[in-house]
C-alpha cells in the first residue's frame, strides 16, 4: 500500500515514515506543505495520504482544507487526517462528503504502531477509522447507558449504512427501492432513536454515521 505523508515537524514526518515503512508500507512521499502534498498525489496516486491538519503556512487548517481537495479531486486516496486535539468542525466538514476511506486519529495513536497501521490499512482499503476519542466527543453526550442502534428497524440499519457511505437520499432511495420520503422518514425515525434532535451546532446526519461506525 503506498502512501504520502504531509507533515511540518520533521521529527514526527520521519518518524511516521519510518514507523509505516517497517509495518510494510511504501513511503512514496515526505512534504511539509499543502502545495507539495497535492502536487505529490497528483503525481502518485497513493493508496493513502496521511496528513496533518496544522500545515504551513499559518499552520491553522491547511492540512484541512488539503485534505478536502484530495478527497473530491482524487477519491480513489483515502485520507487519514492526524490532530493534536478534537475539533467536532474538522470532523464534520471532512465527512461532508461521506465516511469513506477517512481517518481522523490524535497524533498520540501514532505511538501504537498496530493500531496505527490498521488503521492507514483501513483508511486505503475504502474504509473509515476514527479516534475514540473524537466518536466520543461527537455522540456521546446524545447516547445513554443503552446501545440505541439495536432499536432500528432493518430498513432503518439499510438506511444508516448507505447514509455512512456518503449517499444522498435521492441515491439511497434508488438503491433501496423506495420513495425519496420514505428514505426521509426513515431518516427523521433514525435520528430520534438515536437521540439526536435539531440543533443549529449539529450536523445529525453526521453524528448519526459516526454512531454507526463506532458500534
Amino acid at each position: 500500500m503506498r502512501v504520502v505523508i504531509a507533515e511540518d515537524n520533521t521529527l514526527l514526518r520521519e518518524g511516521v515514515a519510518r514507523l509505516l515503512t517497517e509495518a510494510g508500507f511504501e513511503v512514496v512521499a515526505t512534504v511539509e506543505d499543502p502545495a507539495a502534498l497535492l502536487a505529490e498525489v497528483a503525481a502518485r496516486r497513493p493508496d493513502v495520504a496521511v496528513v496533518d491538519i496544522r500545515l504551513p503556512p499559518t499552520r491553522t487548517d491547511e492540512g484541512l482544507r488539503a485534505a478536502r481537495q484530495i478527497r473530491r479531486a482524487f477519491p480513489g486516496t483515502g485520507v487519514l487526517v492526524l490532530s493534536q486535539y478534537v475539533r467536532v468542525s474538522y470532523t464534520v466538514e471532512l465527512l461532508d462528503g461521506g465516511a469513506r476511506g477517512l481517518g481522523y486519529l490524535l497524533k498520540d495513536r501514532v505511538s501504537d504502531l498496530a493500531e496505527f497501521a490498521a488503521a492507514v490499512r483501513q483508511v486505503g482499503r475504502g474504509g473509515s477509522a476514527f479516534d475514540p476519542i473524537v466518536v466520543d466527543q461527537l455522540v456521546g453526550r446524545h447516547t445513554g447507558g443503552d446501545d440505541p442502534l439495536r432499536t432500528l428497524t432493518e430498513r432503518e440499519r439499510a438506511v444508516l449504512a448507505l447514509m455512512a457511505e456518503g449517499r444522498t437520499n435521492q441515491a439511497i432511495a434508488e438503491r433501496l427501492t423506495i420513495a425519496e420520503r420514505t428514505v426521509e422518514k426513515h431518516c427523521t425515525g433514525i435520528f430520534t432513536k438515536l437521540g439526536l434532535p435539531a440543533r443549529p451546532d449539529d450536523h445529525r446526519r453526521v453524528l448519526a454515521v459516526l454512531r454507526y461506525l463506532n458500534a
